[in-house]
């Protein structure tokens, strides 16, 4: 739009200002001064009624300009903009803060919506793995089927995108306490350090662009809790903000189990990385064909009584998920472990049932068969300071527990009646042992994106 057709110097004539608003088709013509200021607006109708009232086509044009005209500027709202127009207002001038013309907004002509930065959040949710351990992997249910019965929990990962206006990749963890800085993708690969997860993300999702990553959790590392999928979920959530053909939930576990088996080379199974994606209480079958995740609907009040009887429990004690589950596949070549593992299996089918028809008690015994098997898929999936645990929570009201995750440390959880709670609790904390608070979440992944201005980020690059 050519703006000099809506302005005219103040000593013009009537019969200018008549020629330009003919040219711009808009019906006004706005005054200006020498140092280009508007001073005023008049409509081809102020001057029509000027002249049937005498006025020479001669006279100067600011003889009939309204000083007091509406107008607005480049941060009026797309929304007061609409209400104006739609108060039979036909057009609106646009100035800046020195009153100078910089649009014209009509309803032929109202500004586009340019499209803004945005950054992309996510967070994952951790996973309570009840029973089934050992089943979800591979190279068991390739012979025979394998399930588990898992529920996610309120803690999570965290992460923060945001694209760059050149190639390089910065990466913050808070749980690594370190930061990777590289110029492009390729000279990620190329470092060495900590940041191998997601590397190996990096690898799987092969962005085209540069980028500032933040990551941090609520729980600590190597807790048994499926951290690494859980952070390599939100790590994900947060790049499938930025396509157009988003992941779907099975595609998202794939990619997350891509990276850590595949490309990392970390042993373990699949639970971990539909239990993030998927969320809420799943009742998931492993087949070659295919894995399934069944969610299980579960009445509010089971669900709250059996929240109410946990105790998560974390042993203060690290564990390397990886080096267990290799031990774990090799033991799996006895046919007496392997018969256990599909024990555990068939107990996971009668949790299933006792936990949809609020059977919470023989739910909880069955988690002492589950922890009974488990521990005896491998040597190093406990020891003796983890019996001793295990042994004085059930002196002091627990009526069962297992250990979460693969084992050698890690998180318990516990279940325990609700007359001796708060007595199994007391002795936990006694032994210098940390309890968690949670609740169930019933969803998985959650990934959004948001405007940087919109939330007052100052948008710069490092």
């Amino acid at each position: 739009m050519n703006l000099d057709l809506f302005l005219i110097d103040e000593h013009a004539s009537l019969r200018d200002a008549l020629i330009k608003i003919e040219a711009n088709h808009h019906g006004i013509i706005l005054a200006i001064n020498s140092a280009k200021v508007v001073i005023g607006l008049a409509t081809d109708g102020d001057i029509r009624r000027k002249l049937l009232e005498g006025t020479s086509l001669d006279a100067p044009i600011a003889s009939c300009t309204n000083p007091e005209f509406i107008w607005a500027d480049q941060a009026t709202s797309r929304e007061l903009l609409l209400k104006q127009l739609d108060q039979r207002i036909r057009v609106l001038p646009l100035l800046d803060a020195a009153r100078h013309l910089t649009g014209i907004v009509s309803c032929d002509h109202l500004p586009v919506q340019v499209e803004e930065r945005t950054y992309a959040r996510a967070r994952a949710p951790v996973r309570i793995s009840f029973g089934g351990g050992g089943s979800d992997l591979t190279h068991y249910f390739v012979d025979e089927g394998g399930a588990v019965i898992n529920t996610t929990i309120s803690l999570y990962s965290h992460a923060t995108l945001r694209v760059r206006n050149d190639e390089q990749v910065i990466i913050h963890s808070r749980d690594l306490g370190e930061s990777l800085h590289a110029h492009n993708l390729q000279a990620v690969f190329s470092q060495k350090g900590k940041f191998g997860l997601v590397q190996a993300l990096l690898k799987a999702v092969h962005p085209d662009f540069g980028f500032e990553l933040f990551l941090h959790s609520d729980f600590p590392m190597n807790s048994g809790l499926g951290g690494s999928a859980v952070v390599s979920a939100s790590v994900l959530g947060c790049f499938n903000q930025f396509r157009q053909d988003q992941w779907d939930l099975h595609e998202l576990a794939e990619l997350a189990f891509q990276a850590e088996r595949l490309y990392l080379g970390v042993a373990g199974g699949w639970q971990d990385q539909y239990a993030t994606v998927f969320g809420g209480f799943n009742f998931m079958e492993f087949r070659m064909d295919q894995n399934i995740v069944h969610p299980l609907r579960i009445h509010p009040d089971i669900l709250l009584e059996l929240e109410e009887s946990l105790v998560l429990c974390d042993t203060g004690t690290p564990h390397d998920s990886g080096d267990i589950h290799q031990d774990q596949r090799q033991e799996m070549r006895k046919d007496n472990v392997r018969q256990k593992v599909q024990s555990n299996v068939e107990l996971t089918y009668r949790m299933r049932n006792h936990l949809l028809r609020g059977r919470l008690l023989q739910f909880g015994q069955c988690l002492h068969e589950a922890w009974q098997f488990k521990r005896q898929f491998s040597g190093k999936i406990s020891n003796s300071r983890l019996d001793r645990i295990y042994e004085n929570a059930l002196n002091h009201g627990a009526i069962s527990g297992k250990l979460l995750g693969a084992g050698g440390g890690g998180f318990f959880i516990f279940y325990v009646p609700p007359f001796r709670k708060h007595e199994l609790i007391n002795n936990i904390e006694a032994a210098g042992l940390k309890i968690h608070p949670f609740r169930f979440e019933q969803d998985g992944l959650r990934a959004w994106s948001t405007r940087e201005q919109k939330n007052n980020v100052e948008i710069q690059n490092v």
